[in-house]
């Protein structure tokens, strides 16, 4: 059953589709904060007031924005395709060697138990 603010993600790469994620609106979360004001007898500003900031507010956007886009590039995987049938695709192994070393010093760093290597 589809909610308002539920957004379903398709993933073309394995078939299965993501749990839905449920957003709720600015309205929404405004509406919200006056009922819990309303129901505390409190007009003023309470410490449970929320603003956000321009960056938060940005971010929100882009996160939006984001969701927005489809899960897989369609003319990227479309061009793969063609490149492959043709016989024109070539894998440069150097440049997968790098991309693979890159992204193992990637994580590397940002390993939260650096000290503590699983063995």
């Amino acid at each position: 059953m589809k909610l308002p603010g539920d957004i379903l993600v398709s993933n073309k790469v394995s078939g299965v589709d993501s749990k839905p994620v449920r957003t709720a609106s600015v309205g929404a979360v405004q509406k919200r904060l006056e009922q819990s004001a309303g129901k505390a007898g409190s007009s003023t500003a309470s410490e449970s007031d929320v603003h956000l900031t321009g960056a938060g507010r940005q971010l929100a956007a882009i996160e939006q924005s984001l969701r927005e886009l489809p899960a897989v590039d369609e003319t990227r995987v479309s061009a793969v395709r063609q490149r492959l049938a043709g016989g024109d695709y070539q894998v440069d192994p150097q440049r997968v060697a790098d991309r693979l070393l890159s992204l193992e010093r990637d994580l590397g760093r940002n390993a939260p138990f650096d000290d503590s290597p699983l063995k």
